[in-house]
């Protein structure tokens, strides 16, 4: 069931792609430290899901990026470790104020072309026009606020803080897309080494039968 709602979502937002104007994305390099990793979480926690779900993402999951017990528990503030992060926000407010549900978080850096540089290209993508109403380069028309306030930031350092926190942001939906990824890599060096052995193992005994039919 899982994989099937995933793939409905990646139906989605390519559909969403097809219909929307081809942007430039952001030439930079999405970090993939643990500590970049971690300050993107809290940031998604704290900012995006007064919004947005991570459904398939559960809270005892971010156990996995080095949390301590208690920044754990700041970050649950009262959730089960086995509850799936969901905003708070009531879906028919969030519907009445946005025109529409706020899309799932979860796979939107597999989900949109360019992955994790298209959602540091969305979060620095706003700018304010000459009637004084925000837009995004990224995404035009889009409704989701200005939530880290980049528009407002004039100054260069200001500016630049706020393109950290976009990558953070960017490094954890990367990762949040497939937590279990460098699980699956290490598990991936084993079997090779196994079927190394394995291959080994058939041929001496190929060459030791074959040598008695000489």
């Amino acid at each position: 069931m899982k994989i099937l709602r995933a793939g409905v979502v990646i139906l989605l937002s390519m559909a969403a792609q097809a219909v929307q104007a081809e942007a430039e994305l952001a030439n930079v390099d999405i970090p993939k430290t643990p500590e970049a990793v971690q300050r993107g979480a809290e940031t998604a926690v704290n900012t995006c899901l007064g919004c947005h779900n991570l459904k398939f993402l559960k809270y005892g999951e971010l156990s996995q990026l080095g949390f301590t017990d208690k920044q754990l528990d700041d970050l649950r503030s009262g959730k089960g470790l086995k509850e799936a992060l969901r905003t708070d926000m009531d879906p028919t407010m969030l519907r009445e104020g946005f025109g529409l549900l706020p899309p799932d978080l979860s796979l939107m850096a597999k989900a949109r072309e360019g992955g994790p540089r298209y959602i540091y290209s969305l979060l620095t993508g706003f700018y304010q026009k000459s009637d004084g109403t925000v837009d995004n380069h990224a995404f035009p028309g889009v409704k989701m606020p200005d939530v880290l306030s980049y528009s407002d930031a004039k100054d260069p350092a200001q500016r630049t803080a706020i393109e950290e926190q976009a990558r953070d942001v960017a490094a954890f939906l990367a990762w949040a897309a497939d937590p279990h990824a460098a699980e699956r890599y290490r598990l991936g060096y084993y079997v090779l080494a196994y079927l190394v052995v394995l291959t080994l193992l058939l041929y001496l005994s190929k060459r030791r039968i074959w040598a008695r039919l000489h």
